[in-house]
């Protein structure tokens, strides 16, 4: 598997559309066991292409619009969103199943979310 993450000084960028660089990490069984970073202009068509390339299956960022999210989704790629923190800890706690995200809700409450269309 492989999980792209926005990056910036080790930690998830805030806006996946304004980064420039992103962590690919790949994983078996739930270990990572490779790393690099990739380097993105600001079109979105091309992002959407050298991820593709890479074979990202999964995008991990905090914020990121709708459009973005929506070419993603349509061209393979599951999206987690409200993430934040050190990436590598952040890829390792989803690869773990405990990866927390600060989604606010109507309730008030965090709870993990993943976009879905």
């Amino acid at each position: 598997m492989k999980i792209a993450i926005p990056y910036q000084g080790g930690y998830v960028n805030d806006n996946l559309g304004s980064s420039s660089e992103f962590i690919v990490i790949e994983a078996e069984n739930g270990i990572i066991t490779g790393k690099k970073i990739l380097t993105s202009g600001a079109d979105h068509g091309n992002l959407v292409s050298m991820l593709q390339a890479e074979g990202v299956e999964v995008i991990i960022a905090n914020l990121i619009s709708r459009p973005l999210t929506e070419m993603l989704f349509y061209n393979g790629m599951r999206v987690i969103t409200r993430a934040s923190g050190e990436a590598e800890k952040v890829a390792k706690d989803f690869l773990s199943g405990n990866l927390v995200t600060g989604a606010a809700c109507r309730d008030g409450g965090n709870h993990g979310h993943e976009s879905s269309f």
